[in-house]
C-alpha cells in the first residue's frame, strides 16, 4: 500500500478533470471558452480517446489522467477469480501509451502505475487508485513550488509573455508557466501577454480565459506580432511549459516555441521553461532524439480540401524543439537550472 498521505487540493476555479472515485470527468477543452462541458469516463478506453482527441491536453495533465485510466482498468478487470487481470491491464497500458507520442509525462505516469501493480497488496483496486491520486497530488504540490521558484527569478519584471496553455488546464492544478505567472501576479506583476498559439488557439481559447477566471488581466496578441512586441522593449521574459526536456537542456514544447526563442535571443528577452521533473527525460541526451507528433491535415485545412483530392496539403507538427543555448532558465520543483547550455539538467537527477 502507499503510505504517503494523499492531499489533492485545488482551489482554482479552473479544473481540467475531476476524479470521482469510480470515474474521471474530463473538461472538453476543444469547446472552450464558448462551452464548458465535462465528459465522464469509466474505463481506460474512454480515457485513451479523451487524450487522443485532445479533450484533455498538456503533458502533466495527460500523465495524471492516464494514471486514472490505469486505475479504472484495474477496477474493471480485477477479481479474485480472474487470473489474467494483470494481462488485461497491461494491454490497456500499452494502448494508453500510444495516445500521444511526445509528452514524456504520459510514459512516466504509466511506468509508475505499472510498478504499483507489481506490489504485493490485498486490494489491487485501492492500491491503483491511491497511486493515481498520489501522482495527481504531487503534481499540484510541484506546481506550487515551481510557481514560487519561477517568481523569484522575475524580481522587478513588469511584463511577460506565454505561449500555448501551461496552466491549471494543462496540469493537476495551478499550472507550470501560468503557475509562475500566478505567483508573480501576487507579487506585483503587471502585464501578461499571451500568443494566440495556432493552429488550435490554446492561447486565445484557453490561457486568457483561464487567467480571467482567476481575475488576472492579460493581453492577447497574434502569433506574428511577437517580434514587434519584443522590439518595442515592452517585454522582459517569455515563460513556457514543456512536453519533454532532454539531459542536455533541449526542450520540446508547443509548435512556435522555437521561433519565439530565436526572436527572444535577438531582442534580449529571457526565456524561462517551467516543468515538473517528470517532464525531464534523462534517457535522451538531446532534442534530436525526440519524436515529434504529427497531426492530421484537417486541423489546418478547410473541409473542401480534406474531402476531395486536392493539390493542397498540410504539414502539421504539434511541437518543436528549442535548443538549450536559447533558454535562460529551466524551473522544476527540484530546483532551477540557469543557462542550461552549460551543463544541461543533469544536476536535477537523483
Amino acid at each position: 500500500m502507499i503510505e504517503k498521505e494523499i492531499m489533492i487540493k485545488n482551489e482554482l476555479k479552473v479544473q481540467a478533470f475531476e476524479w470521482t472515485g469510480t470515474s474521471v470527468k474530463i473538461l472538453d477543452q476543444r469547446l472552450l471558452p464558448e462551452q464548458i462541458k465535462y465528459d465522464e469516463y469509466f474505463d481506460a478506453q474512454g480515457v485513451y480517446e479523451a487524450i487522443k482527441s485532445m479533450r484533455v491536453r498538456g503533458a502533466p495533465a495527460i500523465g495524471i489522467v492516464a494514471g486514472y485510466g490505469v486505475a479504472l482498468s484495474v477496477k474493471q478487470h480485477y477479481s479474485e477469480t480472474n487470473k489474467n487481470w494483470k494481462g488485461k491491464v497491461a494491454e490497456e497500458i500499452k494502448k494508453l501509451s500510444t495516445s500521444r507520442p511526445t509528452a514524456v509525462n504520459l510514459f512516466w505516469a504509466l511506468g509508475v502505475m505499472e510498478q504499483s501493480l507489481n506490489k504485493r497488496t490485498d486490494n489491487p483496486i485501492t492500491n491503483a487508485i491511491h497511486q493515481a491520486e498520489l501522482i495527481h497530488a504531487e503534481d499540484i504540490q510541484a506546481n506550487l513550488k515551481m510557481g514560487e521558484l519561477g517568481a523569484d527569478l522575475l524580481a522587478d519584471t513588469k511584463a511577460v509573455m506565454t505561449h500555448c496553455n501551461a496552466g491549471a488546464l494543462a496540469t493537476g492544478g495551478y499550472g507550470t508557466a501560468l503557475g509562475v505567472i500566478r505567483s508573480a501576479h501576487k507579487r506585483g506583476l503587471i502585464t501578461v501577454y499571451a500568443g494566440e498559439t495556432r493552429p488550435w488557439l490554446q492561447g486565445a481559447r484557453l490561457t486568457v480565459w483561464e487567467l480571467a477566471q482567476d481575475g488576472i488581466a492579460s493581453t492577447l496578441i497574434a502569433d506574428s506580432a511577437a517580434a514587434w512586441l519584443m522590439k518595442s522593449g515592452k517585454l522582459d521574459w517569455i515563460i513556457v511549459g514543456a512536453d519533454r526536456i532532454t539531459a542536455n537542456g533541449d526542450v520540446a514544447n508547443k509548435i512556435g516555441t522555437y521561433s519565439l526563442a530565436i526572436l527572444a535571443k535577438q531582442h534580449g528577452v529571457k526565456l524561462m521553461v517551467v516543468a515538473p521533473i517528470s517532464t525531464v527525460d534523462f534517457t535522451m541526451e538531446s532534442g534530436s532524439e525526440i519524436t515529434i507528433e504529427q497531426r492530421g491535415s484537417n486541423e489546418l485545412l478547410a473541409d473542401c480540401y480534406n474531402e476531395n483530392e486536392s493539390l493542397v496539403s498540410a504539414w502539421n507538427p504539434v511541437f518543436d524543439v528549442t535548443p538549450a543555448h536559447l533558454i535562460s532558465a529551466i524551473v522544476t520543483e527540484r530546483g532551477v537550472v540557469l543557462n542550461p547550455v552549460e551543463k544541461g539538467v543533469r544536476s536535477l537527477k537523483l
